[in-house]
């Protein structure tokens, strides 16, 4: 199929798709740490060449999870637009002790019913990790939408278990890349929770 062409790197076939598909899912990365509206335009490029591969690797949870990305794109875009500050950009701020209970409560009931469900359909062969990774992403980037700094510690558990899984489903590259997020995923959650600081003295200072 046209989606499985690609080259060799170290014996490892990789499709274009992925490899495309994976450079530009770093490049999202890399925008949203600086927060920058080609964020959304750029995944949404990104999300539509994963979906190919991942329908292709038979991981149900992954491929419906671009999807839903995709979506979210979409929203975030338009929510980036209308919550900008002149000076620092994308509006963001911290999250309460409450929204992030809120967070780690989705995420974990989120995941067991998903893997349940992928079980049920045989749409992939790991539920769990694919489960746990599907809604990690979507809340991942739903938080970055609102603008909430925890989303950068939702991707680190998501790379956490995409790592492994990508490994087992042989996607080399996109498990190396997976790692590559991990380190931009630091310093960007270091980035954010720097300027969700400066956004809050800002409000609090009289001038």
């Amino acid at each position: 199929m046209w989606y499985e062409v690609g080259l060799t790197i170290f014996g490892q076939k990789i499709a274009y798709t992925e490899l495309v598909g994976q450079v530009l899912a770093l490049a999202v990365v890399f925008l949203a740490q600086r927060r920058s509206l080609l964020t959304w335009p750029v995944q949404l490029v990104s999300v539509a060449l994963l979906f190919t591969v991942y329908l292709s690797a038979h991981l149900g949870g992954l491929a419906t999870r671009q999807v839903v990305v995709g979506a979210i794109a979409v929203y975030g875009w338009y929510a980036w637009v209308r919550h900008r500050d002149p000076v620092f950009g994308v509006v963001v701020r911290t999250g309460s002790w409450r929204e992030r209970a809120a967070v780690v409560a989705v995420f974990v009931v989120g995941t067991v019913a998903f893997a349940l469900l992928l079980d049920a359909l045989d749409a992939s062969w790991a539920p769990w990790p694919d489960a746990a990774i599907f809604i990690g992403t979507i809340l991942a980037f739903a938080l970055q939408g609102l603008g909430l700094v925890e989303f950068w510690l939702v991707w680190l558990v998501v790379d956490a278990v995409g790592v492994p899984l990508q490994i087992q489903s042989g996607l080399y590259f996109s498990a190396v890349v997976y790692l590559i997020f991990a380190g931009l995923v630091i310093h960007g959650f270091l980035d954010w929770t720097r300027t969700a600081r400066r956004l809050t003295e800002a409000a609090k200072s009289p001038l």
